[in-house]
């Protein structure tokens, strides 16, 4: 398919001044609208794929995470069981705190929640960078250390944000490294990836190095859900548009 149009021609030349007085040459050009419209409606309909392709993909996928679900590297697929068996309503209401681990950073927020009328209340957030070494050292190390920025995070709470008495502080844990579940809150680590090595942590619950290292630094807090980032997103999207599942 090839598009061709005419080229402007040329109706006339004039000289006009700038607004530095400056003359300058101007040329009046006319040219032939093209309407693409129909052309793009053409190409839309070629490349369009047709319906029953679309749902023998869809029921191929679907059958490939059934299969890896079922039985540890049943399928091309690398298919992990999360424990959160519930999404967010939009009814929550308190204090809430969230760590994401997935990178060179790692991220601490918090946020307090007024249920349907209020939703948002407030929410705060910091990113610390994790010192390379770290990425090579040791579990004790590495969890300490964000355990230690946690901490400090925490001792900042105020104005908006409040803890009803008696409650201890919650925190969600986003891991984004391969773990095997073993609960809402607790999870085996399987290996280390996007460029960490840290020793003494493969095989061992990641949700018990955390709590672990908060108890260290004194910090009231407990670990009530361990995530990856794609349960973590469907979650967040979930609060904000029952239509998400």
């Amino acid at each position: 398919m090839s598009i061709t149009a005419n080229p402007p021609a040329v109706r006339s030349f004039y000289l006009s001044r700038s607004s530095t007085g400056m003359p300058r040459l101007r040329m009046a050009l006319r040219s032939d609208a093209i309407t693409v419209a129909p052309i793009l409606t053409k190409l839309q309909k070629d490349c369009a794929t047709p319906l029953p392709v679309l749902r023998h993909v869809a029921d191929a996928m679907a059958a490939d995470m059934r299969a890896g679900l079922a039985v540890d590297g049943g399928s091309d697929l690398k298919m992990i069981l999360s424990y959160v068996d519930s999404l967010p309503t939009g009814n929550e209401k308190g204090l809430f705190y969230a760590l994401d681990l997935g990178g060179t950073n790692f991220r601490v927020l918090r946020v307090q929640l007024g249920g349907k009328d209020e939703r948002v209340v407030a929410t705060e957030f910091e990113q610390v960078s994790i010192p390379q070494e770290l990425m090579f050292g040791t579990s004790e190390e590495l969890f300490d250390f964000i355990a230690s920025g946690l901490a400090q995070f925490a001792q900042k709470e105020g104005g908006k944000f409040h803890l009803p008495r008696g409650r201890i502080r919650e925190i969600g844990f986003t891991f984004s490294f391969p773990v095997k579940q073993t609960s809402i809150d607790s999870g085996i680590l399987i290996k280390w990836t996007k460029g960490f090595a840290v020793s003494g942590t493969a095989g061992k619950d990641v949700v018990a190095c955390l709590n672990k290292a908060m108890e260290r630094q004194g910090l009231d807090m407990r670990v009530s859900a361990l995530v990856n980032d794609t349960v973590g997103t469907l979650a967040g999207a979930r609060y904000w548009d029952d239509d998400v599942m």
